[in-house]
C-alpha cells in the first residue's frame, strides 16, 4: 500500500519536489489547522470525536502533495479518488453531515491548505495552486458522489428496518383489540377497541403508502384524492385524534375554510407536524393549530414553544432519513415526517416554510391554494 494512502509518507525520500516535502512536512498542520476550522464554522463537526472528523485528511494532505511531484502526479491522482470515495461514504455512514456540509468541508481544507503554505514561507506558484485546486474540486464530485451511494445503501437498510419495527408490534396491538371488542361487555369498551382497530388498519395503509412512495417513487408525483372539505374541520379531527390532544391549541376562524385538496394527504402531513410539535416542544408547552385564509389561499401553522432549529438545519430538517436529534430533550425521529408534509404541500401547488428562534418558537406553515385541482400532479422538490 502506498504510505500516502495512509498519511505516513516520508518527506525525506528521494526524488520528490520542493513543494512536496514542504507540504509534506506540514502535514500535522494543515490537518490540525483544518479541524480548529471546522470546529469554529460548521456545527455538526463540533461533536465529532477527533478521530472521525480527521478522517482520511492527513492521508489526503501527502496525496495533494505528490501531485506537486511530475513524476507521481498520475499515481496521486488515482489515490486522490480512492480517498474521495473513502471520505465521502465514511460522512454518510458515521457523521449527520449533509452533501452541503461535505462540500464545504473540502472547501475549507482547500482554503486552509493554501493559507498554511503562504504562512509556512512556501507558497504554491500559480500553476501549482490551479494543479491542486482542479484536483480538490474532483476530489468534491466524487466524495459527493461516495456520500449519496452510501446513503441509498443506508435507506434500503432504513426501509426494512421501519417495515418490520412497525408491522410486527402493530398486528399485536390489532389482535388485542379484536379480543377485547370480542369480550368486553361494556358498549362504550368496545367502541374505544373499534377505534384503535380503525387507527390501526389506517397507520397499515399509512405505512404501505409512504414505504412504496419512498422505494419507488422518491422523488415523483403524490397521487391524491381531490375533494371538497373544510379544512377547519380536518385540524379539529386532528388535534381529537393526537394522544396528547390536551396539549392542542386550536385556533379556527369561525366560518369553515372549504376548498379543494387531498384529505388523506394533507391529514397526514399535518399529524406530522403537529407530532413533531409534541415532541420537540418544550413539556408542558402547548401546541398550536391555526387555519386560516385569503387571497383564494389556505393556511395550516403549527408552532411549538422549546429550543429553537438552527439555521443551517432549516432545509436538512426536510430530507429524507435526516434523523433529528433537536434540543436538550434527545428526541429522535425516523426523519420522513417533514419531507412527506413538503411533499403534500408542494403536490397541491403550495409550499411549506419554517420559522424558528428563540423568541418565537418554531412554526411551521403549509400554504396551499383552495382549489388545488389545478396543481394536482405537480413536481415536488421533497
Amino acid at each position: 500500500m502506498s504510505s500516502n494512502l495512509t498519511g505516513t509518507s516520508d518527506p525525506s525520500q528521494p526524488g520528490l519536489a520542493p513543494a512536496t516535502r514542504a507540504l509534506m512536512a506540514r502535514r500535522d498542520a494543515v490537518v490540525n489547522a483544518w479541524m480548529d476550522t471546522m470546529r469554529k464554522s460548521v456545527p455538526k463537526a463540533g461533536p465529532l470525536h477527533l478521530a472521525i472528523l480527521g478522517n482520511t485528511l492527513p492521508a489526503i494532505v501527502d496525496t495533494v502533495a505528490l501531485l506537486l511531484t511530475e513524476g507521481e502526479r498520475d499515481h496521486a491522482i488515482s489515490d486522490l479518488t480512492t480517498l474521495a470515495n473513502e471520505h465521502g461514504g465514511e460522512r454518510a455512514r458515521l457523521t449527520p453531515y449533509d452533501i452541503t456540509t461535505l462540500i464545504h468541508e473540502l472547501q475549507l481544507f482547500k482554503r486552509v491548505l493554501f493559507a498554511e503554505m503562504e504562512q509556512s514561507g512556501a507558497p504554491l506558484d500559480l500553476a501549482q495552486r490551479a494543479l491542486v485546486a482542479n484536483c480538490l474540486d474532483n476530489m468534491m464530485r466524487d466524495s459527493a458522489n461516495a456520500f449519496a451511494a452510501v446513503q441509498a445503501a443506508l435507506r434500503e437498510q432504513f426501509i426494512a428496518a421501519i417495515t418490520h419495527d412497525l408491522r410486527t408490534p402493530l398486528s399485536n396491538a390489532r389482535m388485542a383489540a379484536e379480543l377485547i371488542e370480542r369480550m368486553a361487555g361494556d358498549p362504550d369498551v368496545r367502541q374505544l377497541a373499534q377505534t384503535i382497530l380503525r387507527s390501526a388498519a389506517r397507520i397499515d395503509t399509512m405505512t404501505c403508502e409512504l414505504l412504496d412512495r419512498i422505494v419507488f417513487g422518491g422523488a415523483g408525483k403524490l397521487a391524491l384524492r381531490i375533494a371538497e372539505f373544510d379544512l377547519a374541520e380536518l385540524a379539529r379531527e386532528v388535534a381529537t385524534a393526537i394522544e396528547t390532544a390536551s396539549r392542542v391549541e386550536l385556533d379556527l376562524p369561525p366560518q369553515p375554510v372549504a376548498g379543494h385538496w387531498c384529505r388523506e394527504t394533507l391529514r397526514r402531513a399535518v399529524e406530522n407536524l403537529v407530532g413533531n410539535a409534541v415532541k420537540y416542544g418544550r413539556p408542558g408547552a402547548p401546541v398550536k393549530l391555526s387555519v386560516s385564509s385569503d387571497f383564494e389561499r389556505a393556511r395550516i401553522a403549527v408552532h411549538n414553544d422549546g429550543d429553537p432549529i438552527p439555521p443551517e438545519e432549516c432545509e436538512s430538517i426536510f430530507q429524507l432519513y435526516r434523523r433529528a436529534a433537536r434540543g436538550k430533550y434527545g428526541v429522535q425521529g425516523w426523519g420522513v415526517g417533514l419531507p412527506f408534509a413538503r411533499k403534500a404541500a408542494e403536490a397541491h401547488g403550495g409550499s411549506i416554510i419554517v420559522a424558528s428562534n428563540p423568541q418565537d418558537g418554531t412554526t411551521f406553515v403549509i400554504d396551499i391554494p383552495l382549489d388545488a385541482r389545478p396543481y394536482h400532479g405537480a413536481a415536488t422538490a421533497a
